[in-house]
């Protein structure tokens, strides 16, 4: 990719492969400890933040690390815990090649609901990327306070022409990813490269310009090292989501059952909004789900979060909505 489009600019390629070694050798400090567990649930635990007030639970994809929620002085989960709120963070784990059979609908019936439900009450989730399609099948299938989607697809076939391309990643990856029971997250990664091959090149051309003890320098490996990240998929987990979700739109067409019952937006018993990004590539606004709450932003997928307008446009509006609603109630003891 990096010779095909630096082909006629040979100085670019080099800035490039610069910008690239510069990011390799950049010092990282040592990660933080991680927070302690509020409830654990098989290989997934939910992280605690604390703050006080009504409890929200962000549910991330699990597709790259929930880092992008808690990343460094960007951090939405600890700002949020300073708004008057407890938060919590869905830690997804460690697959390994025993979960090769564990789907993406096992993720939500044996991890992420029997989180919610040792809570002492029904939670507000906050679901971002894929986090935010599996907020909403759970907000179907157990109580919950409210649900906010962001940059998360649930119409699957509002990828078009794009599905195309994915469909066949899976399909050149599928064999090696069944012989290892996962798929591994350099696969994804590459397809990542390949939505915008220009900015990817142009991004390393300038990283190798800065400063590299520049804030903007330490931003930019904190963010590439969230991106380039990220455990693997269990089998079962990818091909639901190329074969049954990006194929055939197994959410957006009904046709996806948690316990037993369809989930579908217009099956949530809660209040829920979303917000939706024209400029995502990752998650086109086409894939949105289409809730009556809807806020359209001219964000990036990943702007949407750390992004210099994310706390203007995302986070303060989110915060605001959520003290908007209704009083919650704890749970009762069976």
């Amino acid at each position: 990719m990096l010779r095909s489009e630096t082909a006629a600019h040979p100085e670019r390629l080099a800035a490039a492969m610069a910008g690239l070694a510069a990011y390799q050798q950049a010092p990282r400090p040592a990660p933080p400890p991680p927070m302690p567990a509020l409830a654990i649930s098989g290989r997934a635990t939910l992280r605690y933040y604390g703050g006080r007030g009504r409890l929200v639970v962000f549910v991330p994809s699990l597709i790259n690390p929930p880092a992008i929620l808690d990343l460094g002085g960007t951090s939405l989960v600890r700002w949020m815990a300073r708004q008057g709120f407890r938060v919590a963070l869905v830690d997804w784990g460690a697959p390994t090649t025993a979960d090769r059979d564990v789907d993406m609908t096992a993720h939500i019936e044996a991890l992420l609901i029997p989180l919610i439900e040792q809570l002492d009450e029904p939670p507000v989730l906050v679901g971002y990327c894929l986090g935010g399609t599996m907020a909403l099948a759970a907000a179907c299938a157990t109580p919950v306070a409210g649900l906010a989607m962001l940059a998360a697809p649930w119409q699957f076939a509002g990828y078009g022409t794009n599905a195309a391309a994915m469909i066949d990643m899976w399909s050149a990856a599928s064999p090696t990813c069944e012989a290892l029971g996962v798929m591994p997250m350099e696969v994804l990664q590459a397809g990542f490269w390949r939505l915008d091959p220009a900015r990817t090149v142009a991004k390393y051309e300038t990283f190798g310009r800065l400063d590299p003890d520049s804030d903007a320098a330490r931003s930019f490996v904190r963010l590439e090292d969230w991106a380039n990240a990220g455990e693997p998929l269990p089998l079962a987990t990818a091909r639901d989501l190329f074969e049954r979700f990006i194929a055939t739109d197994l959410p957006g067409t009904g046709g996806w059952s948690i316990r037993g019952a369809a989930v579908a937006p217009d099956r949530l018993g809660c209040p829920a909004m979303e917000f939706v990004s024209a400029t995502d590539r990752i998650v086109p606004a086409a894939t949105a789900a289409g809730l009556s709450d809807r806020r359209d932003l001219a964000l990036g997928h990943v702007g949407m979060i750390v992004g210099g307008r994310a706390r203007s446009m995302v986070w303060e509006p989110l915060a605001h909505w959520i003290a908007g609603l209704p009083p919650g109630t704890r749970r009762t003891e069976e």
